[in-house]
């Protein structure tokens, strides 16, 4: 459980179209929470890496690069966003198609997990520090397994793949999911995974309005 009174901690995984970022943003508008999204901060990252001349490929080189970074936090409205040397960069940035074409890449390192650790615990503070949220909502691949394992509430978010294809396609990515799910289950470190006693959910048959009652409901019961 979560240390203050009344602050929650919320971890919400599941993979790639499932649905976590648009759940998780209309669970912190209605609820008042902080929310973070980590996979903005793999891909900007990323694109912090691809600057730098990085290569997922020489993982060797990859942590004296992350030694040059420095990590903060900056709020845009109730979105913690993550700031490197300074700079947040653009949404359309962090998602161009180089960045998809390698941030699951470099999401597998060991190293830059690590690296994103302590920072992405340390978000729970912020949204402590800050009056405004009452809670802190995070969306990813290992929150309720790893980040938070006791946090106050874990979901799993899941669909078909055709369903998540169809919506992937449509935020016009056109990476595999097959692909990705894969990449992503099967990497050492932190694989996606439903952790045990998380409540699932599936997105797929349901729209977002629904899904979003449907939590919200579990949340405040």
């Amino acid at each position: 459980m979560s240390e203050s009174s009344g602050f929650k901690i919320i971890a919400v995984d599941g993979g790639a179209a499932t649905g976590k970022s648009s759940t998780s943003r209309a669970i912190a508008e209605r609820l008042k929470l902080m929310h973070v999204d980590t996979g903005a901060h793999y891909r900007t990252l990323t694109y912090a890496l691809l600057n730098a001349g990085a290569d997922s490929a020489a993982p060797n080189a990859i942590p004296a690069l992350l030694e040059s970074l420095q990590l903060d936090t900056t709020i845009q409205g109730r979105s913690a966003l993550l700031s490197i040397n300074g700079h947040v960069p653009a949404d359309a940035q962090i998602r161009s198609p180089e960045v998809n074409a390698k941030v699951s890449k470099f999401a597998a390192l060991e190293s830059v997990r690590e690296f994103l650790f302590q920072y992405q615990r340390s978000q729970a503070q912020v949204a402590r520090d800050l009056a405004e949220f009452t809670g802190l909502i995070m969306e990813g691949r290992d929150i309720g397994s790893i980040i938070f394992p006791n946090a106050d509430f874990r979901f799993f978010l899941f669909a078909d793949e055709a369903t998540r294809a169809a919506r992937r396609s449509n935020d016009g990515q056109t990476d595999s999911i097959a692909e990705r799910d894969k990449r992503d289950s099967q990497r050492k470190t932190a694989p996606l995974v439903c952790p045990e006693g998380a409540i699932r959910v599936d997105t797929g048959p349901l729209p977002l309005e629904s899904v979003v009652e449907h939590i919200c409901a579990i949340i405040t019961a």
